[in-house]
C-alpha cells in the first residue's frame, strides 16, 4: 500500500513537471508569435499564438495519463488555453501536497463570453445556437414576400452571391430585408460575397455531345482556334495555363471529373489525360468550375469586378465575403479598399473564405491580419476546400479549422451543400441530416438558394433546437436522456 502511494505521487510529480514544461513552452512560443503579429494583436489572438504553440506538441500520451486520474486532458482548451493549463496544474500541484489557487473563475470562462461577444458583433444577437445564413436567389430582388418568409422561418443573416445578378438587383435585396426586419422587429445582417478569381471554362471545342471519361485526352489552352482536332477549353482567367507544370492536377466542376497535365506544347497549350470521372462522364460547358489542386496559382485576390461591386458592398453590407482569399497582403488590400470606400465609417466584418491549400496553411497570419482591424468570422467553404485538399481530407480540415477559429475567438460559417437535398427536392436524406447536425459546432451553418429554401430553414432550426441540449462546440452536454426513460 505504502508503495502503490509512494508510485502514485511520483505519478503525480512527472505529470505536475510536464503540463509546467508545456505551458512555459506555450508562453514563449506564443508570446514570440504575438510579436510577429505586431503591436495591434488583441487578447484574441494572443489565446491564438498560445493555441498553435500549444498544438505544435504531440499530447496524445499525455492525455491517456491525466484521464486516469479523471483530470482535464486539455482536449476542450482551445477557447482558454493558458486559464485551462493554470487549472490543470493548480489540481496537480495541489495532488503533489502543494498550495495552489485556481485561475479566477471569470477568467476561466474568458475565452468563451469573447467568442459569444464576436458572434454577436458579426451576426447580432441571436440564438444560443448555431446561427442560420440563407442565400438569396435573383427573386428576392423582386419578392419582398419571399424575403419576409425566410426571416419568418427562422434566418439569421442573408447572404447576397455577388458572382450573380448585378448592382441594382443587389441593393432591391437589401431594401426588402431591411424592410422586413424592421417590420418582423429582427435585426438581420446581410453578408455580401464579392466573386474572387473563381476559374472557370470559358469555351469549348468539342464534338457535340462531348463527355470527358477516363482516359480522354483534352487541351487547355490560351485561345481557342475552330477547326482542330483534339477537344480543347479556355478559362476565364488564360494567363493560369503558363502557371501549370506536368504532373499539374486539374479537377473539373467540383471533383465530378479529374486529370493530370501529361504535356506542354507551348506556353498556352497544355494536355490533359482524364483520370476519373463519374459514370456517365461529365459534359463539358462554360461556366463550369476547374481546380488545380496543389497548384498555388499567383492570381490577384480581387478582379476588376470585385473593384467595382465593392462600391456597392461598402455602401450596403454588413459584412463582406472574400472569396479565395490565401495572403496575408490580399487582406490587407481588402481592408485598404474597403477603407477607401467607408471615408471613416465603421469597420465591416470580414468574413475569411477558406477554399484552398495555400488559405489553410495562412489561416492563422489571415486571421491576424483581418482581427486587428475589422470584426472576424471565417467561413469553411466546403465544395472548393474539397476539392484542393482532397474528399478524404475535408473532415479532417474543417475539424482543425473549427479548433483554431475557437482559439482566435472568430465565428465560423459552415457552408457548402448543407441540407442540398432538401432545399432542392423538399425531402432530407439521412446523410444530409446528419451533415447538419454537425454544424451545430459553427457558430454559424449556411443554405444555399433552392425552391424549399424556407422548409430546409425551417428543418434546421428543429435540429438546431435538439442538438444544443447535447453539446456546445466540442463540449458535450450530459443532459437528460428521455428515449430509454422508464418513468
Amino acid at each position: 500500500m505504502v508503495a502503490a502511494s509512494k508510485e502514485l505521487a511520483k505519478d503525480f510529480v512527472a505529470l505536475r513537471d510536464e503540463v509546467a514544461a508545456i505551458r512555459d513552452a506555450v508562453v514563449r512560443a506564443g508570446d514570440d508569435r504575438l510579436s510577429a503579429w505586431g503591436a495591434g494583436a488583441s487578447d484574441h489572438l494572443r489565446n491564438l499564438a498560445h493555441y498553435l504553440a500549444l498544438r505544435s506538441h504531440d499530447l496524445t500520451q499525455l492525455q491517456l495519463r491525466l484521464s486516469e486520474y479523471g483530470l482535464s486532458s486539455l482536449g476542450r482548451s482551445e477557447a482558454d488555453v493558458l486559464a485551462s493549463l493554470d487549472a490543470l496544474l493548480a489540481t496537480l500541484r495541489r495532488l503533489c501536497g502543494e498550495d495552489a489557487a485556481y485561475p479566477p473563475h471569470d477568467i476561466r470562462r474568458q475565452g468563451e463570453e469573447r467568442l459569444a461577444r464576436a458572434c454577436a458583433e458579426v451576426f447580432g444577437s441571436g440564438p444560443s445556437h448555431a446561427r442560420i445564413m440563407a442565400t438569396l436567389a435573383s427573386e428576392a430582388a423582386d419578392d419582398p414576400a419571399h424575403v419576409s418568409e425566410l426571416l419568418e422561418a427562422g434566418v439569421d443573416c442573408f447572404r447576397i452571391n455577388c458572382a450573380h445578378d448585378d448592382a441594382a438587383a443587389w441593393e432591391k435585396m437589401v431594401k426588402n430585408i431591411r424592410r422586413a426586419s424592421k417590420h418582423l422587429g429582427r435585426p438581420c445582417p446581410v453578408l455580401m460575397d464579392i466573386a474572387g478569381p473563381k476559374l472557370r471554362i470559358d469555351g469549348v471545342r468539342a464534338p457535340e455531345k462531348y463527355r470527358l471519361h477516363p482516359g480522354e485526352r483534352l487541351r487547355l489552352v490560351t485561345k481557342l482556334h475552330h477547326g482542330g482536332d483534339a477537344a480543347a477549353i479556355t478559362l476565364t482567367m488564360p494567363e493560369v495555363v503558363a502557371q501549370l507544370r506536368l504532373g499539374s492536377a486539374v479537377s473539373f466542376d467540383d471533383g465530378k471529373a479529374v486529370g493530370v497535365v501529361t504535356a506542354a506544347h507551348g506556353p498556352g497549350d497544355m494536355e490533359i489525360e482524364i483520370t476519373a470521372a463519374r459514370a456517365k462522364g461529365l459534359r463539358l460547358k462554360p461556366d463550369k468550375g476547374v481546380n488545380f489542386p496543389a497548384t498555388d496559382l499567383d492570381l490577384s485576390p480581387l478582379t476588376e469586378k470585385d473593384l467595382a461591386d465593392l462600391d456597392v458592398i461598402a455602401e450596403h453590407a454588413d459584412l463582406v465575403g472574400f472569396s479565395f482569399v490565401q495572403r496575408v497582403e490580399d487582406v490587407a488590400r481588402l481592408q485598404a479598399e474597403l477603407d477607401k470606400r467607408r471615408k471613416g465609417k465603421r469597420p465591416l466584418a470580414l468574413v475569411l473564405k477558406i477554399e484552398t491549400p495555400r488559405s489553410v496553411r495562412n489561416l492563422p497570419e489571415l486571421i491576424a491580419q483581418a482581427a486587428m482591424r475589422n470584426p472576424t468570422a471565417v467561413m469553411i467553404a466546403r465544395g472548393d476546400l474539397a476539392v484542393e485538399v482532397g474528399f478524404a481530407r475535408l473532415s479532417e480540415m474543417q475539424e482543425e479549422i473549427l479548433w483554431l477559429c475557437e482559439a482566435a475567438h472568430a465565428p465560423v460559417i459552415w457552408a457548402t451543400q448543407v441540407l442540398d437535398q432538401m432545399v432542392h427536392e423538399g425531402v432530407a436524406s439521412r446523410p444530409e441530416t446528419t451533415d447538419a447536425a454537425m454544424g451545430q459546432r459553427a457558430d454559424c451553418v449556411m443554405l444555399n438558394k433552392g425552391p424549399f429554401l424556407a422548409q430546409g430553414v425551417r428543418f434546421l432550426r428543429d435540429i438546431f433546437s435538439r442538438m444544443d441540449r447535447h453539446h456546445a462546440k466540442k463540449f458535450y452536454r450530459l443532459s437528460r436522456l428521455d428515449a430509454w426513460s422508464r418513468g
